[in-house]
């Protein structure tokens, strides 16, 4: 799978771990950056990886950031981006099942590594179940 991953200074430690752990499950990553704890403009980096979700380049963005909120709500004004704010297991699977989300964003002062990681596998590993919930993605885009 193709993962475009990127964060602003709040998020580096987590992107660069979830990057390297996602290079360990075989899956080709795209680190868009920030590549350093120098405080930054989060949509200098949702920006390229909502674009290459967007573009088909990648099948799936990640995102993080202090809060996830400002990456998500940069990564949303991308036609066919559906980026979603998660910081549990189920919400991740929700965020597939029901919505085809196709970017995480993880609020990195808010969650433990450990759950980020949860997040980002289950996500990639959960299916959209189409049927009733097709309809309504489809009324999403502007």
């Amino acid at each position: 799978m193709k993962i475009a991953i990127g964060s602003d200074h709040a998020g580096f430690d987590y992107k660069k771990r979830l990057a390297d752990y996602l290079t360990l499950q075989g899956h080709h990553v795209t680190d868009f950056g920030t590549y350093s704890l120098d405080s930054v403009d989060y949509p200098d980096f949702a920006h390229p990886v909502a674009s290459a979700v967007e573009t088909q380049e990648a099948d799936f963005g990640v995102l993080c950031c202090g809060s996830g909120q400002g990456v998500c709500i940069t990564a949303n004004k991308h036609q066919d981006v559906r980026a979603a704010l998660v910081w549990g297991r189920e919400l991740a699977e929700l965020s597939r099942q029901h919505n085809n989300a196709n970017v995480i964003c993880i609020p990195a002062r808010f969650i433990a590594y450990e759950i980020a990681e949860t997040c980002v596998q289950t996500f990639l590993d959960t299916s959209f179940e189409a049927g009733r919930h097709a309809t309504r993605v489809g009324k999403i885009s502007c």
